[in-house]
Order: structure tokens, then C-alpha cells, then sequence
């Protein structure tokens, strides 16, 4: 009795280290700070220059190891863009752009949606419209908007191929951000 009670004990205790999941690269683990310090999750978001100085530091990091050849994984490639995608030059985001691709080569779907949004902020940083409709921007507490916006260039099924929402959807986004919420993703598809 003594020993299956033991046995119990054992059980549960490793079945709670394996629920536990530690960060499987540095990579991801750079990739989680970058999403706990925009508020994902239960974390608070940070003031803005604390966060842009951590953005520094974490894309300075991801471009030593993608130097070194580090980066070798789907899930590098993926947080990578991510990190890139908050950074503040043309070249961050299209250097964000080219990671994302290399995810979804090596077979993560889940960046197609990374894809879309690391094109569309380039083509803004660039002074092009998006053309995928992933980016939701305001300015002096006025009304969210995506404009410039080509929304003509691409077909919604082409949206939706990249886990983006149609053009209707957007409109009802829009609605959400100006009250406040952030709405829902695309059935289907995660980020």
C-alpha cells in the first residue's frame, strides 16, 4: 500500500514537470518575453520605451543567432519573425518577412499568417499600401483604420489562405478595435 502510494506520488509529481513546458530554444524563449511584454496572456504590458529597448535587445540577439547559423527549426524561424515584426526600420520588417517565409517552408502553417502581416507592414514602412489588411493602426486617440489599404490587389480567398480575414470581417474588426476589443481570429488558423 505504502509502495503504490509512492508510485502515486512519483506519477503525479512528473506528470506536473512534463505540463510544465520550458521554452524548447532561445529563440522561443526571446519570443515569449516579446509577447509577455505586449500584455499576451496574464502579463501586463510594458510602458512603450521599456518595451522598444527589450525589442532591441531581443532582435540584436536574434540576428546573432541567425549569424551563427542557430536558427534551425520552423518554430526559430516563426518567433524570429515575430521579433523582427516589432521592430522599427524597413529592413526589420523585411528581414521579419524572409523568417516567416523560411518557417512556412520548413512546414509551419501557422506563419502564413506572419507572412501576410510582415509583408503589409514593410509595404507600410516603405510608404506602399498593405494588401493583406493586417494592419490596424491609430493615431492621436483618432479611429483605427487601414489605410492605405489596395484592397483590390488580392482576392479574400488569397486572405484567407494566409489566416487572414476577409474584407468583410475587417470591417467588423475595425468595429472592435474602435470599442476597444480585440476581436476573434480566423476559424482555423492560429498565430
Amino acid at each position: 500500500m505504502k509502495r503504490a502510494f509512492l508510485l502515486l506520488i512519483a506519477v503525479a509529481a512528473s506528470a506536473a514537470l512534463l505540463s510544465f513546458q520550458e521554452p524548447t530554444s532561445e529563440s522561443h524563449r526571446l519570443y515569449l518575453e516579446d509577447q509577455a511584454d505586449r500584455g499576451v496572456g496574464d502579463a501586463k504590458p510594458l510602458p512603450m520605451e521599456e518595451r522598444n529597448k527589450r525589442d532591441q535587445v531581443r532582435r540584436a540577439r536574434i540576428r546573432e543567432l541567425l549569424e551563427e547559423g542557430s536558427l534551425k527549426t520552423a518554430e526559430d524561424f516563426h518567433d524570429g519573425a515575430f521579433i523582427y515584426q516589432h521592430g522599427d526600420t524597413p529592413n526589420d520588417y523585411l528581414l521579419a518577412h524572409i523568417l516567416a517565409m523560411v518557417a512556412v517552408q520548413k512546414g509551419d502553417s501557422k506563419s502564413l499568417w506572419i507572412c501576410a502581416a510582415t509583408l503589409d507592414r514593410y509595404l507600410g514602412s516603405v510608404d506602399q499600401p498593405q494588401v493583406f489588411g493586417t494592419q490596424y493602426h491609430s493615431k492621436n486617440d483618432s479611429p483605427y483604420t487601414q489605410d492605405p489599404y489596395n484592397r483590390s490587389l488580392i482576392s479574400d480567398q488569397l486572405r484567407l489562405d494566409f489566416c487572414v480575414p476577409s474584407i468583410e470581417q475587417q470591417k467588423k474588426n475595425l468595429v472592435e478595435f474602435n470599442a476597444g476589443r480585440y476581436p476573434a481570429g480566423v476559424p482555423g488558423c492560429t498565430r
